[in-house]
């Protein structure tokens, strides 16, 4: 059987690209810029690492896309580096609300510690440590 190596990038679609490109680039520290793929047409992306996430503003979406593309629809688990309390201490400078945590999940490689915050369109948004790292 084939095997997969790893994500190469996911989609959001948005209710409103301005506000989601400035909160994932504020709040998050993602890199946003434009991108033009092979079909000619320009796009929105945010980087982070090795991962990237392209932006589709709903009604406009671009093809193929998912059979139901709806803002608000993801729930998605970011990986840091940086100690939560650093991270809850600029959520909170940000008056960036967190809705649970820390708190201690299961992650894809082993135990982690998390917190839960929205983004613009109620996307669920986890940023979790390695639970050693917390």
């Amino acid at each position: 059987m084939p095997t997969l190596t790893s994500l190469d990038h996911l989609v959001l679609t948005v209710a409103d690209m301005d506000r989601t490109v400035t909160f994932y680039r504020e709040v998050l520290g993602m890199e946003a810029g434009r991108f033009t793929p092979a079909d000619g047409s320009t796009r929105w992306a945010l980087k982070f690492g090795q991962q990237k996430i392209n932006l589709h503003l709903a009604g406009q979406e671009f093809d193929p896309k998912a059979a139901h593309p709806t803002p608000g629809s993801a729930d998605l688990c970011f990986l840091s580096d940086t100690a939560l309390d650093v991270w809850q201490a600029h959520f909170e400078r940000l008056g960036i609300t967190v809705e649970e945590g820390p708190i201690a999940r299961t992650g894809a490689t082993g135990p982690i510690l998390s917190l839960y915050i929205r983004d613009p369109d109620n996307n669920l948004l986890e940023v979790s440590t390695a639970r050693d790292q917390a």
